[in-house]
């Protein structure tokens, strides 16, 4: 509880850490911010200019962007302004115009739109004001470029409509004027005023456009007006209908168009005389005739209706009656709607129709059935310009109608008598009659319903019997649902049964088991014009029926229990005919899971009646489970199904063993399958001997069981058991951990017993090491080179594991590909202690946030050393992270980097472990969190050095406390003073003693109280903690819970320097030095006053290796070490140690600095002050 704890607190202060102070919350400028350090316009001017956007309000609306000139593409020069030349370009990736939280970058629109790219000549003069004064139109700016081969700076902005204040609908238009000309002024300004008419964003209304006659086909002349020829054509492209902002396009819509030449003369409504919608204009490249694109609209519904589409269709289609074409164009005329088809019939071609028998003679004349290919049309399709059908290959009725010119509804529904829905008319092409295409409905339910679709096929099936076909057609007819089937029978042929065994008498006749092949109806399926079936191959019974007694009273009689019947069939051989039927639950008035087993009694026995009455009554007590039917059914389980047996140990007095189960336990009934569905194949179990099956119906069941099975040789029977952890008493994670352990090997026992434990550690293995193979990486590149060993970056295939997934038990994985870095130890083939040290310290800090994370060990296969498979800091080390960005970091920042640390020495000290080689760069810059890693030296708190170590000390001199410098044994104080180190570094930016060579004359200094002084104001409160870990006198150092929560409220503080009721003590001095620096952030004096450069003496080593050191003296802290408040140890103290280094040992510079400071008896030489070119760039592994 307390790590969970921890790890919350953790969390919430990695959050706060990245709250923006003005909002206190991670707003667009936090995402912006956090984004610097990935792009720079190579400019200082321009850098800021663009940060300052981005910063400017916490929605970050007006918020510019560095945009790589790679990004653009089609460049093309437009003008010449007053100031420059002006390009237009299309830009990839369109403009940022939110946050995804969950793909954690920026969502972009307008992708591929069109840029306007305007040359900066004064990057030094960039302010938006600037801008704005020569971009002299309405404009939109989205950020800065650089022309890689002129290396001028270019603004990209677009212009904006001055009405809407945004890029709409007429300015997209406009952008578009260069590409067209109608080569006719008078036409391009009609179609560009309407265009610039448009300043709605989305729907386009009366726009026209120009549009080039090669996108019109099949043109044809369709009538003659009075002013000219009319065409009608199919267009390729559509009509214009809004903008699609992800295809930086005109939405479109297919459509058939008509041609009307245009006489300049008049006007468009004068031209065309009906209702219309106007598209365009074209020009026809031979007569050179422009020519209106426009369409006939419907004028009740004023937009192109059905009955619009219908009408358009007419010239398509005759049906060489003109009394016919009228009465269904009339139909089709009346379709005002916009979507449904309702009353229009349609001429349908009779090569349209298959399988056509005569089926009736009515009083008027024969009658048809036949199949309709195409079905009904029942609405418009948009996308396919083209009409939706339902019901292919539908049965339909042929009626003849004999007198063509009476041809009206009333007359169709007078020779029809039954309640019917007329579809169209066709005619058979060799008798040359007209027949109306039609369908019987039911009079009860007003449409096609399930009843209707029985009795169609009523013609196909007989059962020989008048009877038994009525008592069948009966049921049948009673089904008006237009979906499920409830009572209905069906005529079965006896061939559609297999499997048929007689199972017992009655007094009615012999009863007999049988498969189904077919399955029983349960609904319609309109797509394929057919019943749809369940439980294909299901059980059924059948017993004997007496054709006379077919009623459903009289066969309720005979079958005797609880049932369903699905239809009758007639044995072929007997001539009898048989009830199809199966029993049902009484409980539940269905066949339930209890029936599905019962079905199945005889196909199995142990041989043991106990064994099987106890067996069939777990089953029978599985009602209505919907799944996890196992938890209460337990099953007969064939020997054979079950391998790899091994005996594992006795339980009690019985022998237990652990083996694989072939098939899985029993989770559900699949119905459609008539089978059950099981999970878990090839499953873990346990067998356990059964000394006394007779005993077995007085078992009372507390562990999970899923049956039993007997060994064929020893006749023994074996309770099959979950193979459950001890610990939780279920399958746990730990358990299928430990299912899987034969299947991998490190090729070391220790290794393999160190993974294990891990695995078996707790129940839910959320700290579970893995054998990683190595063929799992690749991309594998070399990092850095550390005290034990080098370390890789690589991508690791599969990624970490997550969880188990619920149904199929296996191992869900996260982050594939993800980046890892695999820390290698020298010789380690061997498995070294040292190897095994770090692994096994490292694991038990594993769960904590603020270490680094192990996820397994992996094996080089040539140089076989053993290797640590970690998470990858992609900022490397706090050192390098703090040379790439120091000048951008607040102090809010460096105190969140240093509660991280602090967290995560605290932890580590929890229990009761120390670290031994805390150093900078053992410290890790992860995304958005800091981590401590290398446990290498880590030992327990108990540990004595003085036993254990042969050849002197080992780390990092400048981070090593002085009495550790002594030889004395490492303590948690000695960590803290480690830390205290790393808090100077962070702070300042600058390694300790950089300028020093790192020897025992150094040491020596540190054990008189040297230490490392700060050339920028820092708050006291600071100042006073790092003091107070670099005491001389371990027994003064804080512990590191105190450090922690310290820094914690620090954090908490720092981050709320906007407030304007400031009252703690630490957000005074952090005002007041700013006061004091001009008004300026900690973070930017810090910068003013340093810079980001230093240099570093070339003896200055900052990787953990081996120190002989001697005489050292008792470690004290400089005489005036508390009273000096602003600093670490005051510049007096600070000289006057430094003086007594050799002088030879300082660096060039450094030595003249202090000969003229000794000289002008001036105090100002500091152990850490600044040059002009960082050399630091150790990464330590060690």
């Amino acid at each position: 509880m307390d790590k969970e704890k921890l790890n919350i607190s953790s969390h919430i202060n990695e959050k706060l850490s990245m709250m923006c102070k003005k909002c206190n919350c991670l707003c667009y400028a936090k995402h912006f911010e956090q984004d610097f350090k990935n792009w720079t316009s190579n400019n200082n001017d321009i850098d800021k200019f663009i940060q300052d956007t981005q910063l400017s309000n916490c929605f970050a609306n007006n918020a510019l962007e560095w945009i790589p000139y790679d990004r653009l593409y089609d460049i093309k020069c437009i003008t010449i302004s007053k100031f420059d030349k002006i390009y237009r370009a299309k830009w990839i990736d369109g403009f940022i115009y939110e946050w995804n939280n969950v793909n954690q970058n920026w969502l972009r629109n307008e992708r591929n739109m069109f840029v306007v790219l305007k040359i900066l000549n004064n990057p030094t003069n960039m302010t938006l004001e600037f801008i704005n004064e020569i971009i002299t139109v309405p404009h939109k700016v989205y950020g800065i470029t650089q022309n890689p081969e002129t290396k001028n700076y270019m603004i990209v902005w677009n212009e904006i409509c001055e009405k809407c204040n945004y890029i709409c609908n007429a300015k997209r238009f406009e952008q578009d004027f260069k590409n067209w000309a109608s080569n006719n002024n008078d036409i391009n300004k009609f179609i560009r005023d309407i265009q610039l008419s448009e300043h709605d964003i989305y729907k386009v209304s009366k726009a026209l456009e120009w549009i080039s006659y090669d996108r019109f086909y099949d043109i044809k002349c369709v009538t003659i007006s009075k002013f000219d020829k009319v065409y009608r054509a199919k267009w390729i492209d559509k009509f214009i209908r809004g903008w699609n902002g992800v295809c930086q396009n005109w939405s479109e819509q297919n459509i058939s168009v008509v041609l009307k030449i245009l006489d300049t003369s008049k006007s468009i409504d004068e031209i065309i005389t009906v209702p219309h919608k106007v598209y365009g204009i074209t020009q026809n490249p031979e007569t050179k005739n422009y020519m209106i694109v426009w369409n006939e609209i419907c004028e009740k519904c004023n937009y192109i209706c059905n009955a619009k589409r219908f009408e358009q269709d007419f010239k398509n289609w005759t049906s060489n009656n003109d009394d016919i074409d009228k009465f269904i164009q009339n139909t089709q005329l009346s379709e005002h709607d916009n979507y449904e088809v309702s009353e229009a019939s349609e001429w349908i071609p009779y090569d349209r129709f298959y399988d056509i028998k005569c089926i009736t003679i009515s009083k008027f004349n024969k009658m048809y059935r036949a199949k309709w290919i195409d079905g009904y049309i029942y609405g418009w399709c948009s996308e396919n310009q083209n009409w939706w059908r339902d019901e292919r290959s539908t049965s339909v009725v042929l009626k003849i109608l004999n007198n063509p010119a009476n041809v009206t509804l009333e007359f169709i529904n007078e020779i029809i008598t039954v309640p019917h829905k007329i579809y169209g008319i066709t005619q058979n092409p060799e008798t040359k009659n007209y027949m109306i295409v039609w369908n019987e409905i039911c009079e009860k339910c007003d449409c096609i319903c399930n009843a209707k679709r029985f009795e169609q096929d009523f013609e196909n099936w007989t059962s020989n019997n008048n009877d038994i076909d009525k008592f069948i057609q009966n049921t049948q007819l009673s089904e008006h649902d237009n979906y499920k089937i409830s009572k209905a029978l069906e005529w079965i042929p006896y061939d559609r049964f297999y499997n048929i065994k007689y199972i017992t008498i009655s007094k009615f006749g012999k009863i007999y088991r049988a498969k189904w092949t077919d399955g029983y109806i349960y609904e319609w399926d309109n797509k394929y014009q057919n019943w749809r079936r369940d439980e294909r191959n299901m059980s059924v019974v059948i017993i004997t029926l007496d054709p006379a007694n077919a009623t459903t009273e009289f066969i309720d009689e005979i079958i005797e229990v609880p049932h369903k019947i699905y239809g009758i069939t007639r044995n072929p051989e007997t001539k009898n005919y048989i009830v199809v039927w199966n029993e049902i639950c009484e409980e539940c008035n269905y066949i339930c899971n209890t029936e599905h087993f019962k079905q199945n009694f005889e196909n199995w026995t142990s041989g043991n009646s106990d064994i099987d009455k106890f067996i069939q009554n777990s089953q029978l007590s599985t009602h209505s489970i919907n799944y996890e039917v196992f938890k209460k059914a337990l099953e007969w389980v064939p020997y054979n199904r079950i391998y790899d047996i091994e005996y594992i140990a006795k339980s009690g007095f019985d022998k237990m063993y652990r083996a694989i189960w072939i098939d899985g336990y029993i989770d559900k009934w699949d119905s459609h399958n008539h089978k059950w569905e099981r999970r878990r194949k090839n499953m873990f179990i346990i067998l356990k001997i059964l000394k006394n099956p007779s005993n077995i119906l007085k078992t009372k069941l507390y562990l999970e069981v899923y049956g039993i099975t007997q060994d064929p040789k020893t006749k023994n029977y074996m309770m099959v058991l979950n193979d459950k952890c001890e610990k939780c008493n279920r399958i746990c994670k730990a358990k299928y951990f430990q299912q899987n352990f034969k299947n991998w090997s490190s090729g070391n026992n220790n290794i393999d017993k160190f993974i294990q434990d891990t695995q078996l550690s707790n129940c839910f293995a959320n700290n579970a090491l893995e054998w990683i193979p190595f063929d799992r990486f690749y991309d594998i590149k070399y990092i850095a080179k550390g005290g034990f060993g080098k370390v890789y970056r690589a991508n690791w295939i599969d990624g970490c594991i997550d969880k188990l997934d619920d149904y199929d038990e296996e191992w869900i994985r996260y982050n594939q590909k993800m980046f890892v870095a695999l820390k290698s130890l020298n010789n380690s083939k061997n498995v070294t202690l040292e190897f095994m040290n770090e692994i096994t310290l490292h694991y038990k800090v594993n769960l904590y946030k603020c270490i680094i994370k192990l996820y397994g060990i992996t094996q080089d296969p040539e140089s076989k050393d053993y290797i640590m498979v970690l998470d990858y800091a992609e900022n490397g080390n706090l050192r390098n992270y703090l040379d790439a960005h120091y000048s951008i970091l607040s102090i809010n920042d460096k105190i969140n980097y240093l509660h991280s640390i602090a967290h995560g020495l605290q932890d580590i000290h929890k229990i009761e472990l120390i670290h031994r080689d805390l150093h900078i760069g053992n410290i890790l810059r992860l995304k958005n969190i800091t981590c401590i890693t290398d446990m290498g030296l880590c030992k327990p708190a108990d540990y004595d050095e003085s036993k254990n170590t042969k050849n002197g000390i080992y780390g990092v001199l400048p981070y090593m406390a002085p009495e550790i410098l002594q030889g004395q044994n490492h303590t948690k104080a000695a960590d803290i003073y480690s830390f205290g180190i790393i808090m100077y570094e962070i702070i300042s930016g600058l390694p300790p003693y950089h300028n020093l060579i790192h020897d025992n004359n150094l040491a020596i200094k540190i054990c008189q109280g040297f230490r490392p002084r700060f050339n920028i104001k820092v708050p006291q409160m600071i100042v006073h903690l790092i003091k107070r870990c670099l005491d001389a006198n371990q027994l003064n150092r804080p512990k590191a819970q105190e450090v922690k929560q310290l820094l914690s409220q620090w954090f908490k503080e720092s981050s709320n320097m906007k407030n304007l009721n400031i009252h703690t003590e630490l957000q005074k001095q952090i005002k007041e030095i700013e006061k004091i620096e001009g008004n300026l952030q900690i973070s930017d004096a810090i910068s003013a006053n340093l810079g980001t450069t230093y240099e570093t003496h070339s003896e200055a080593i900052y990787v953990s290796r081996l120190l002989n050191l001697n005489n050292l003296p008792k470690p004290v802290n400089s005489y005036d070490y508390y009273e000096e408040k602003d600093n670490i140890i005051s510049l007096k103290s600070s000289v006057s140690l430094s003086l007594q280094v050799d002088v030879s040992q300082l660096t060039s510079e450094a030595n003249l600095k202090v000969r003229k400071n000794i000289e002008l008896k001036t105090y100002g030489v500091s152990a850490s002050t600044g040059g002009v070119i960082n050399s630091y760039s150790a990464r330590s592994a060690g």
